[in-house]
């Protein structure tokens, strides 16, 4: 399907190439090959050390950038190698197709126009994942992905796992931990986390599975992308939560930012106190170092304000632990009996809480949903009362 006038003229405007990773995909490579030269001569193609005709075929396109792995090293290294290559070949942006036959080169100039519209963003090609044909295991596989990436970005797509994208090469991270598949959940979650605009645009998809050969092995590279996500959540809970909460609040000013996002943010006075309540008890709970992971996965869980949540958890920062502990083990002493008592005095070592761990985690645990529960009725009376008055100003 040649380009119409208008298309032509919308790609000239744009300094882009195509990359076409691919791996013993014989039965449909020259297809994919002819069908891109429809729209640009700029193609960098990586064989990721193929064993079949790839080579042979390759030699036909002598016009093309070609990079060949001497053997079989994943998607994602050979999508990194083809970056290189092409920020060495000063393109800005690169569109990344697969070799399998699956997408049409006829959407290329969607992609074009619609970064002509939102320069810099990074774009991915959104597949009706209910048409015929569509292996179930690919369906799941891109609802569970879905998820992982709204948890750790708090950006919603409909399609994740789609190999037709459109990259701005000069902002994406350069340096990446992952080979395989999974490479290309990585890019595109720290390309979110630089404040990358990441993006669905539908395209077209076909599954002919006569001609589509997949190299995904479920198992192996499901459990690779299952830790790959694990990093990644973890790293969202500790770092980028309370980076990207601090710079909002700075870049705001934190009086504006405390009235606007906390006192009068879109939740209810009841969800806003129970973010309260959560922050409270996770801050005071006996969960220590694993507060901060606890906090934002409740809060996602139950959708309560994460910021207020974060700055109630503070009630546990460093000159208020020894106050902490003091009553939790005060309030432990009230339910678990012990053959030496605790003397709550300045004598009292983390030796003598050592030996009445018990007493600790009891007495955190109970004073810490006493307390909970406390803030949450008292912030919600303090919250209605506020807004009460503002109405009737």
């Amino acid at each position: 399907m040649k380009p119409s006038l208008l298309q032509q003229e919308v790609l000239q405007n744009v300094n882009f190439c195509v990359i076409v990773p691919t791996y013993n995909n014989h039965k449909t490579l020259k297809k994919v090959l002819d069908s891109i030269l429809d729209f640009t001569p700029n193609v960098i193609v990586v064989n990721d050390g193929s064993t079949d005709e790839t080579s042979e075929i390759l030699k036909q396109y002598s016009q093309f950038t070609q990079i060949h792995h001497t053997r079989n090293s994943g998607k994602g290294m050979a999508l990194r190698n083809g970056f290189k290559k092409a920020i060495q070949m000063n393109f800005e942006y690169a569109i990344t197709i697969d070799s399998d036959g699956q997408h049409f080169a006829s959407d290329i100039p969607n992609f074009i126009a619609e970064i002509q519209n939102q320069p810099n963003s990074l774009l991915i090609g959104s597949r009706n994942m209910t048409q015929e044909n569509v292996p179930k295991k690919s369906s799941f596989g891109n609802k569970f992905s879905n998820f992982w990436f709204w948890f750790e970005t708090g950006i919603r797509l409909d399609d994740t796992q789609s190999g037709f994208r459109l990259y701005p090469l000069q902002l994406i991270p350069q340096k990446y931990y992952t080979n395989k598949f999974e490479f290309e959940i990585e890019i595109i979650v720290r390309s979110a986390w630089k404040g990358i605009v990441v993006k669905n645009i539908p395209i077209r998809i076909l599954y002919d599975p006569a001609e589509r050969v997949s190299h995904f092995r479920p198992f192996k590279d499901f459990t690779r992308i299952s830790i790959l996500n694990t990093v990644l959540v973890i790293n969202t809970l500790l770092y980028i939560k309370p980076r990207d909460f601090f710079r909002r609040a700075k870049k705001k000013g934190f009086k504006k930012f405390f009235l606007e996002d906390i006192l009068e943010s879109s939740d209810s006075d009841f969800k806003k106190s129970a973010s309260i309540a959560l922050g409270i008890f996770i801050g005071i709970s006996p969960f220590w170092g694993f507060q901060t992971v606890l906090l934002f996965t409740f809060a996602a869980l139950f959708r309560l304000n994460k910021v207020i949540a974060y700055l109630a958890s503070n009630v546990s920062f460093p000159p208020f632990i020894p106050f902490v502990i003091y009553g939790s083990l005060k309030m432990g002493s009230y339910f678990v009996s012990n053959e030496v008592p605790l003397i709550l005095d300045s004598s009292i070592t983390f030796d003598d809480i050592q030996r009445n761990a018990t007493q600790y985690i009891v007495g955190s645990l109970i004073l810490a949903s006493v307390l909970a529960l406390s803030a949450g009725v008292l912030s919600y009376l303090l919250l209605t009362a506020f807004s009460s008055k503002k109405k009737l100003q």
